[in-house]
């Protein structure tokens, strides 16, 4: 039988073949390179430091970015998914904001702040608080009155009904919407990137497809690609496992 932690990887091992086929067929590196061709262009970004700093800049602004919209998505959420009021009154402006496309987000707040680190952050921010607030509101709005009641029973501070009673109830929501999140982020932040920095993947994404070099392209992209798996294998997908314990236990 195969193993939990051999089945992901046998998996991209099936989508490098895929790719290795499709890049045969092609028989046009400058179209679709093979992924070992890759293999140089990346040992030499990697030496020369310039992999490192850009991938650098780009999970600092993805850090940022998520750590606000999950802060302040969550908060939204939470409160509009306890009270009936604050959703009527909240719920157009989260209706606007999910309809309202990226790339106008992050035009406008090029305009409005500048060509700025800030501006970057807000835009990647304000794409993706929407989406954690309508995800942690249903989390919110399906939270056990039972147990609500039970530690009021027992006279619990607010802070500590918060910390083993609702939190634990939202985790597997909480776990949702940062695992979507993440995807999410890096993807707008990529497009910040190629409209307005000077440094990031998407940055050197622009520039190189400027020269119309796909194999740079994907070199850069790929890079992301493999610590976003990581994140994922290492650190999201264990802590779902954790979150959700309470409930087969």
């Amino acid at each position: 039988m195969m193993d939990k932690a051999s089945a992901p990887l046998l998996s991209v091992a099936g989508l490098l073949a895929i790719w290795t086929l499709a890049a045969t067929l092609a028989a046009d590196p400058q179209i679709l390179p093979s992924p070992l061709s890759l293999v140089e262009p990346f040992r030499r970004e990697l030496m020369s430091g310039e992999l490192l700093h850009h991938l650098g800049a780009t999970l600092w602004r993805v850090a940022w970015s998520f750590l606000l919209a999950m802060s302040i998505g969550t908060a939204l959420g939470l409160a509009m998914g306890r009270s009936e009021r604050v959703n009527r009154w909240l719920d157009p402006w989260l209706v606007i904001f999910l309809n309202l496309p990226a790339l106008v987000l992050i035009v406008l707040c090029y305009l409005w702040i500048g060509l700025t680190e800030a501006a970057a952050i807000a835009a990647v921010t304000l794409n993706k608080i929407p989406n954690v607030a309508t995800v942690i509101r249903e989390g919110a709005r399906a939270l056990d009155p039972n147990l609500d009641a039970m530690a009021r029973i027992y006279r619990m501070n607010a802070w500590s009904r918060f910390l083993n009673v609702t939190l634990p109830q939202l985790a597997p929501y909480v776990t949702a919407s940062a695992r979507a999140g993440v995807a999410v982020i890096w993807k707008i932040v990529l497009v910040v990137e190629f409209l307005g920095r000077s440094s990031g993947i998407g940055f050197q994404i622009h520039l190189y497809f400027q020269l119309f070099d796909v194999g740079m392209v994907l070199v850069y992209a790929l890079s992301f690609i493999c610590v976003m798996l990581l994140v994922e294998w290492m650190v999201l997908q264990p802590w779902e496992r954790r979150v959700r314990r309470w409930r087969t236990a």
